[in-house]
This record gives C-alpha cells, sequence and structure tokens, in this order.
C-alpha cells in the first residue's frame, strides 16, 4: 500500500517501577518488571514502525501518564506520534483513542497494546482486510481479552463494560451484536501479563515469531528469567 489507510494507534505506559507488570510481582522485582515492560514497549514500537511502513499506516504511541508523552516520544521511532491517554478508565481511553483517529481522516483505525510481543504485521494485515467487509476486527489472546481491536469508525458504548477481565473479548463481541455492527475475530495471539505467559513467549521463541521481540528475549536470558517460566 502506497498511501495511507489508516492508523495503529499502540497503548503504552511509562515504563516505572509499581506501575507496569504488577502481576508478575512476585517473583519478579518492581524494578525487573518495569524492565521487562521497557524491552516490550521498544520491541513493539520498532516492529509497528516497520508494520506501519509496509501498510501504509500512520503510528501513533498513546502514553499513560500523560506527562510521560516526552519520555516515551523519545525512545520510540521517528514515525510515531506521541499522545497522551485521556479517560478516566482504559475504556474512555480507548474509546477517546478511536474518535481522535478517525477525527484526522483515518478510515480505519488499529488498537494495539504493548504487551504482545510477537503479534506481527500479518495479523496488521489481516486486520485491514478485514476491515474492508467488517466494521470490528479482533485479536484475542489466551486469557479472554485481546491484543488488537480495528474499527472502521467510532462507536460509542463498544467499549463500555469492565477491561481486562477474562471475559472482555466475549462482551466486546456481544456489544458488537447489541450495536448490529458486524466482527471478525482474527487468529489469536497472547500477551505477557503474568510470570506463566512466559511459556508462550518460549514456544514462540522455538516456533521463529520470536525475531519480533529481541530485546525481550535478551533481557530474559541475561538475567536469567526464564527459571519463572512454568515447564
Amino acid at each position: 500500500m502506497t498511501t495511507e489507510s489508516g492508523v495503529v494507534l499502540v497503548f503504552a505506559k511509562a515504563p516505572r517501577p509499581g506501575r507496569v507488570k504488577t502481576r508478575m510481582v512476585p517473583p519478579l522485582t518492581p524494578s525487573q518488571a518495569a524492565e521487562l515492560y521497557a524491552k516490550l514497549l521498544a520491541d513493539v514500537l520498532s516492529t509497528t514502525a516497520e508494520f506501519a511502513r509496509e501498510l501504509g499506516l500512520r503510528p501513533v504511541v498513546a502514553v499513560d501518564p500523560a506527562e510521560a508523552c516526552h519520555e516515551v516520544a523519545q525512545s520510540a521511532p521517528s514515525e510515531f506520534c506521541a499522545v497522551a491517554q485521556r479517560g478516566a478508565d482504559l475504556s474512555q481511553r480507548m474509546t477517546w483513542a478511536v474518535r481522535e483517529a478517525a477525527a484526522t481522516g483515518a478510515g480505519r483505525v488499529l488498537l494495539r497494546g504493548s504487551d504482545s510481543p510477537v503479534l506481527g504485521g500479518d495479523v496488521l494485515r489481516d486486520a485491514l482486510e478485514a476491515l474492508e467487509a467488517s466494521d470490528l476486527a479482533i485479536c484475542p489472546d489466551r486469557d479472554g481479552g485481546y491484543s488488537l481491536v480495528g474499527l472502521r469508525r467510532p462507536v460509542p458504548g463498544l467499549f463500555e463494560h469492565p477491561m481486562s477481565t477474562s471475559s472482555v473479548l466475549e462482551q466486546t463481541l456481544e456489544g458488537a451484536a447489541r450495536l448490529g455492527l458486524s466482527a471478525r475475530v482474527l487468529a489469536p495471539s497472547f500477551d505477557l501479563d503474568r510470570i506463566e505467559d512466559l511459556r508462550w513467549l518460549a514456544q514462540a521463541r522455538a516456533d521463529g515469531s520470536g525475531h519480533l521481540c529481541g530485546n525481550t528475549l535478551a533481557y530474559l536470558d541475561e538475567n536469567d528469567l526464564w527459571r519463572y517460566a512454568p515447564p
């Protein structure tokens, strides 16, 4: 694609101890959890920038807290525009992000998290293609949530349910149906939320998709953190 086909927006947090990857503490220390998240974020921003170029997407990173925008922007690839997340909770911030991206003229908006280390360009491409015929495209993760959601337009009320639960994917799809939206569910991926999730990353390294997250793998290797992964 040679012209802009939409926006890909990465939701990110400042990698500060006690604010990120808290469900990995313990066994990780708060500092280790923050350092691991910083590596995850670096990988996600790097690969997203690469795929955005290939797919004609405009990359944006939405940062929490707002005062960390400059900090995250400095470490992000130059293609990224950094903006502050707005809203009292994740539901409101996602709704805001879609609305703001659509207001710039984007016909398709992809929202992705910053802790899905092997979410590749094939998933972004599939989401864009799905949005040619569907109102909603969504990539499930292994814990009942999702790693990416794509929309053709803002849909008030779509995210008005508890987030970060084991039923958020189901509730989002149910909400889409109530609102009359057509939905396409993409191939699943995984997030690194709990220490047990390292098993999925080890599996990804074994099957070759670990090349998308070299910084993350190197940090886990150098600090011998694989010892916490379940067999």
